[in-house]
C-alpha cells in the first residue's frame, strides 16, 4: 500500500513538472511560411504551413523599414512592425522587429509585450525609455522604476511582460528599431486597453480602481484610442 501510493505520488510529480517546465517546441523543420487562411476558423500557437514546394524567397522578405512612419497623431509616435503577420517566414522562428518614429516630445504610452522581451536600438534622437518591475516580493515596497536616457547608439532591454514607454525629450524626430524574442510580441498599451475597450468597463470599477471620480472616468473613455499593437 505505501509502495503505491510512493509510486502514484512520483507520477504525479513528475506529470506537474513536465507542464510547470513546458515551453514552445523547438522547430521540426528549417521553416514553416505562415499560410493566412481566411476560411478556416482554427487557431493554433502559431499558424498554417505552406507546402515547402510552393515557398518562394520573397516569403523571407519585407521591404520598406527605411520609411519613416507618419506621426501625425496624438501621440506623435507610430510603429511600423514585421512579425509573423506582415513577413510570413517568421513563423515558428521566435523573432520580430519593429521601427519606431516619434515625433518632437512623442510617446510610445506605457505597455506591455505578453509574449516577448524587447530590445531597443536607438538610430536618431534622444529617448526618456524606462519600465516597471512586476509584484515586489515586499508588500511594504512598490513597483520599482528602472529609466534611462538613450543617445544614438544605445540598446535598452523590456523584460518580457512588464509595463514600458518611450519618450522622446529631444528637440528633433527620434528613430529606434526593436527586436522582440516572439514572432508575434502582442501588445496592451494600458489606457488604450481600460479607457478603450468594447465594451467599456463600468466606470464605477474603473473610478474605484484609479480613486477617482466617475465623470473623470466616463471623459477618458469618450477619447479616441488608436490601435498601437505590434
Amino acid at each position: 500500500m505505501k509502495m503505491s501510493f510512493g509510486l502514484g505520488t512520483i507520477v504525479v510529480m513528475l506529470w506537474w513538472a513536465s507542464i510547470a517546465y513546458a515551453a514552445d517546441p523547438n522547430p521540426l523543420q528549417d521553416f514553416c511560411v505562415a499560410l493566412h487562411d481566411n476560411i478556416s476558423d482554427v487557431f493554433v500557437n502559431g499558424k498554417f504551413c505552406k507546402n515547402p514546394n510552393k515557398v518562394v524567397a520573397k516569403d523571407f522578405l519585407f521591404e520598406g523599414l527605411n520609411i519613416p512612419g507618419n506621426t501625425s497623431n496624438q501621440f506623435g509616435f507610430i510603429v511600423t512592425p514585421v512579425n509573423v503577420n506582415q513577413l510570413p517566414g517568421l513563423n515558428t522562428l521566435g523573432v520580430s522587429l519593429a521601427r519606431l518614429d516619434f515625433a518632437k516630445y512623442g510617446i510610445n504610452p506605457p505597455h506591455t509585450h505578453p509574449r516577448a522581451t524587447e530590445a531597443l536600438f536607438l538610430l536618431k534622437g534622444t529617448l526618456y525609455v524606462g519600465f516597471v518591475t512586476s509584484n515586489p516580493a515586499d508588500p511594504n515596497q512598490r513597483n520599482k522604476l528602472f529609466a534611462q536616457y538613450l543617445k544614438p547608439g544605445d540598446v535598452y532591454v523590456f523584460p518580457q511582460g512588464l509595463i514600458h514607454f518611450q519618450f522622446n525629450v529631444g528637440k528633433t524626430e527620434a528613430v529606434a528599431f526593436a527586436g522582440f524574442g516572439s514572432q508575434n510580441p502582442g501588445t496592451i498599451t494600458i489606457a488604450n486597453a481600460v479607457f478603450g475597450s468594447d465594451p467599456k468597463i463600468d466606470p464605477i470599477v474603473l473610478a474605484k480602481a484609479f480613486q477617482v471620480e466617475k465623470k473623470i472616468i466616463k471623459y477618458l473613455q469618450a477619447q479616441f484610442w488608436p490601435n498601437l499593437t505590434y
